[in-house]
């Protein structure tokens, strides 16, 4: 028997159905070790020694069962992924096998990798099996250890000296700089003014096209040389009604050749833009398909090659497969007379793979997309058709440009330039065009479209040509700032840089996210105050650890020490050296000191100039204070004044004083006063945000307040609203049945309705203030029917699909919604669908699936209880008969005060443990 190791449970099923009854396939369901998340894991001052540990428990299932297979087995094949992951997957599975003994003395260990999981790809990797990479091992040793160290170093200097700063990495912070440095250039950008004079031109045979103002009295225009309406306004009189003639006309053959077949970082992009999809979205689809998808009678199959790659080339045979197709679908025109060569311009491209493509060309996104859901299929095409077209003929185009003059009423000559161009042969672009990076547009006057590719078709043209104008329109624009990042323009910026790796990207994409230094919006990367905080804290006292540069040297040197032209120790050193010297330089710095270097940084953006040309940072509460950044334990950052106790203004990070100076001051906005009790009603802003207050409170007691709630906007608050708010809770009235009230009320987690302990959530903010006792006692219906009591208790889940029996076990599959999304369920396992995945769209098949992972990684089907009473009556005279002698017990006070000292010191390890966590998180 020989045992296969491969990663996951789909890859195993797919390899198990080409290897037969001789092999035993066991999935390891990524890597069986890590480095525990606290200090110590990494020891420099032991050579940099590493304490590997089973961190997951059900990685301790898996390897039991792995030891067991191979104890009995005659030949152990590592088979994880062709790449350094995979290859550290495979050594630490080796590692924990030898530690336990598990290998015979004769028994054969080999390791073989495949780019693809087909039967051919898969047999001719069984026949050149190797030994583990050790390089390529070392370089994962090396970007380990580097990504521990800077985050179980960094990050409790950032808590130090920056609370409620999450944590810093060694690729993450470079990508958040990258991110935040874009937007301190958008908030420093000053838009310019400018001009364009446009003309709509007739020739003789009454056809149209547009030119464009391009030179007066032959002196060329630059793009803002008109300035002003006026100007803009002369121009135009001078010219409208005037003879226009043609006075040269120019025709160029160009060509556009195809792009190159997908890497990782092209991928990520194109399905960005075309799709829609986000980098991790992306890989999790395209994981699925290169491991395999079942395909009804030919069982599963591999798709697509392995999805981490740089490379670019494709291998000979799958080339010419490639230009068979392209010949018997679109013809020999389409085909051409020499195979294409493709050359990575990334920086640092390893090329170790060959480019992402399908398996098999014939197999047609048509063909196969009734076996994939609907982001397969739409992914499967978009590889297919860019690896396709990458083998096609050149597009041949034709552009024209003509210029055109008209005297002037003012004496001068204008020249006037139309362009336009026309696709001759289509060539690849019949398949296939890459996508393109939204633009930003002007927000005021006309769009500036002078700078985007003119893909317009001019008339026929000669010189000498008599013309004439149809309209002559003069448009105002406005420069606009760079676009923030998308995820797509984000990676390709770290791929130029040559920052991180193909493996890395959607990781340390999804990093940022999670831990709140960045949001997404239509697409587009925003950092938050945290990220920003976090950023400059670095470029302050770490500059050298977050310049682009450094960061893709450190790259270069793991590269090389992948082809064994570095040991991996001596960079650990050099590095570590450093490191620990600039972490000893600020270990005795002040936050105030950290506060002056944050202010100084932050200061366009947190103090950004005020209109009346005033000091930015004086107090607009006292007048005399100076603003300054301060810094909460729990609530982190916020803007408070240098006056304080006795100034005790405040307001949000982000917060300008223009049109919130007023919320903001002591005594707040008044919106009006309270038609009961004839107290003034006041708009303000503290640490936390706006808020509403009634009075001033009397005798001590403290105003009546409410927050305004999540999403509204603090300036659209109204006299009447501000009343509302107040008056919540609101009593919508007495239950029928037990006569308690019903009320309304805004909580933590939206709008509800409460009755007897019992909340039932609301759709919207205005249906507190306008639902009634029928529907209020309707919704406590129905959440009491659901099982739901308590605040915190959830009615029963709905069943979104049912998929029907399981095939093996029995008993109904189903689809179910939860509270973090939908879910797959079956005798008490639950699996979460993958993101994106659409509820509607998955199969019973992907269902068990997803059902065994979780299954493998210990979820397990609850079990019936045993009859526990009954067993111990029946044992009871065994134990009578064996009978201990008494055991003298501690006094019960030392007792307790032992229990007690455990017990306080719990919540103090778990806390440790917690915030040790998130510093070893890191792309």
């Amino acid at each position: 028997m020989n045992v296969v190791i491969v990663e996951s449970a789909a890859k195993a099923k797919t390899i198990n159905k080409y290897l037969g009854p001789k092999f035993k396939v066991i999935a390891s369901f990524g890597h069986v070790r890590d480095l525990p998340s606290k200090d110590g894991s990494v020891d420099p001052d032991a050579d940099f020694a590493m304490n590997w540990d089973i961190v997951d428990p059900k990685s301790n299932k898996i390897l039991k069962e792995i030891t067991d297979a191979v104890k009995g087995a005659d030949k152990l094949i590592l088979a994880t992924d062709p790449d350094r992951e995979g290859e550290a997957i495979s050594w630490h599975i080796l590692q924990v096998l030898e530690k336990r003994r598990a290998l015979k003395k004769d028994m054969h260990v080999e390791r073989v990798a495949f780019n693809a999981v087909t039967k051919q790809a898969i047999q001719q990797a069984l026949a050149q099996p190797r030994q583990i990479d050790e390089p390529l091992v070392s370089a994962y040793l090396a970007r380990r250890a580097l990504d521990y160290l800077v985050g179980f170093t960094l990050s409790p200097v950032l808590w130090r000296k920056l609370p409620g700063a999450r944590s810093a990495g060694r690729v993450q912070s470079v990508a958040l700089r990258l991110v935040c440095n874009r937007e301190a250039e958008i908030e420093a950008f000053r838009s310019d003014e400018y001009w364009t004079i446009e003309a709509d031109l007739l020739t003789g045979k009454k056809e149209e096209f547009s030119a464009r103002l391009a030179a007066i009295s032959g002196t060329t225009l630059k793009k803002l040389d008109i300035k002003e309406e006026a100007q803009a306004t002369a121009i135009k009189a001078a010219i409208e009604g005037g003879r226009f003639k043609v006075v040269s006309v120019e025709k160029k053959a160009t060509r556009r050749n195809p792009y190159a077949p997908f890497t990782t970082s092209t991928l990520q992009m194109d399905a960005s833009r075309k799709l829609g999809f986000s980098a991790k979205q992306t890989m999790q689809i395209a994981q699925r398909l290169y491991e395999g998808v079942d395909l009804g009678e030919a069982g599963p199959v591999g798709l697509i090659t392995y999805m981490r790659t740089d490379g670019v080339q494709i291998v000979p045979e799958a080339v010419a497969t490639i230009r068979r197709e392209v010949e018997g679908d679109f013809g020999k025109r389409y085909l051409p007379p020499f195979i294409r060569e493709y050359k990575s311009k990334a920086k640092n491209a390893q090329e170790a793979h060959e480019a992402i493509r399908p398996t098999d060309v014939s197999r047609k996104p048509a063909r196969v997309s009734r076996y994939l859901d609907k982001d397969q299929a739409r992914l499967y095409d978009l590889i297919w058709k860019r690896a396709v077209a990458s083998q096609m003929a050149s597009a041949e185009l034709e552009q024209t440009a003509a210029q055109i003059e008209v005297a002037g009423r003012d004496g001068k000559t204008y020249t006037l330039r139309a362009t336009g161009s026309v696709i001759v042969f289509d060539g690849f672009l019949k398949l296939y065009e890459e996508g393109r990076d939204e633009r930003q547009h002007a927000t005021k006057g006309k769009d500036d479209t002078s700078e985007e590719d003119d893909t317009a078709r001019l008339p026929a043209l000669a010189e000498g040509d008599p013309l004439t104008d149809r309209k002559i329109d003069a448009n105002q624009h406005f420069t606009q700032p760079p676009p923030r990042f998308t995820e797509a323009t984000l990676v390709k910026r770290m791929e130029e840089l040559g920052i991180g790796r193909p493996s890395t990207y959607a990781s340390t994409l999804a990093v940022l996210q999670e831990r709140d230094y960045v949001t997404t919006d239509k697409k587009r990367l925003i950092p938050q105050d945290k990220g920003r905080l976090v950023t400059a804290f670095l470029e302050s006292f770490f500059k050298r650890y977050v310049e682009y540069d450094f960061t893709a040297d450190l790259e270069e040197k793991l590269d090389l020490i992948s082809d064994d032209k570095l040991e991996w120790k001596d960079v650990l050193r050099d590095f570590w050296k450093d490191f620990t010297g600039a972490v000893n330089d600020i270990k005795d710095l002040r936050v105030s000191e950290v506060l002056d270097a944050l202010n100084e940084i932050l200061g366009p953006h947190v103090f950004p100039p005020r209109e009346d040309g005033s000091d930015p940072r004086q107090c607009p509460a006292c007048g005399t204070g100076q603003l300054s950044l301060k810094i909460s334990g729990k609530y982190g950052a916020f803007i408070g004044c240098g006056n304080y106790p006795e100034c005790r203004y405040t307001r949000q990070l982000s917060q300008t004083d223009d049109g919130a100076g007023e919320m903001a001051l002591p005594d707040g906005k008044v919106l009006g006063f309270d038609p009961e009790s004839g107290d003034s009603i006041s708009l303000r802003t503290g640490r936390f945000g706006p808020y509403l207050q009634l009075g001033e409170g009397a005798d001590g007691e403290k105003p009546k307040r409410s927050s305004i709630p999540k999403g509204v906007d603090a300036g659209s608050i109204d006299l009447e609203r501000a009343i509302q708010l107040l008056s919540l809770p609101r009593e919508v009235g007495l239950h029928p049945e037990t006569g308690n009230p019903i009320t309304a009320g805004l909580g933590r987690y939206g709008p509800f309705v409460l009755h007897d302990g019992t909340y039932a959530n609301l759709e919207s903010m205005e249906d507190v203030f306008s639902i009634g006792l029928n529907r209020a006692v309707t919704l406590i219906a129905e959440k009491l029917a659901g099982g739901g009591k308590g605040r915190f208790q959830r009615a029963k889940p709905a069943v979104l699909k049912e998929l029907g029996e399981h095939p093996s076990e029995g008993g109904k599959v189903e689809v179910l919604s939860g509270r973090y999304g939908p879910y797959v369920s079956h005798n008490k396992i639950n699996a979460t669908l993958p993101k994106g995945k659409e509820p509607e769209s998955i199969t019973l098949e992907e269902a068990v699936t997803l059902l065994a992972e979780k299954a493998a990684k210990g979820g397990k089907a609850k079990k019936p209880a045993k009859a526990k009473a009954a067993k111990k009556t029946a044992d009871a005279p065994k134990k009578a008969a064996a009978k201990k002698p008494a055991v003298t017990k501690k006094p019960a006070t030392a007792a307790k005060t032992k229990a007690a000292a455990k017990k306080s010191k719990a919540p103090a390890k778990a806390k440790s443990k917690k915030a040790a966590s998130t510093a070893s998180g890191d792309a």
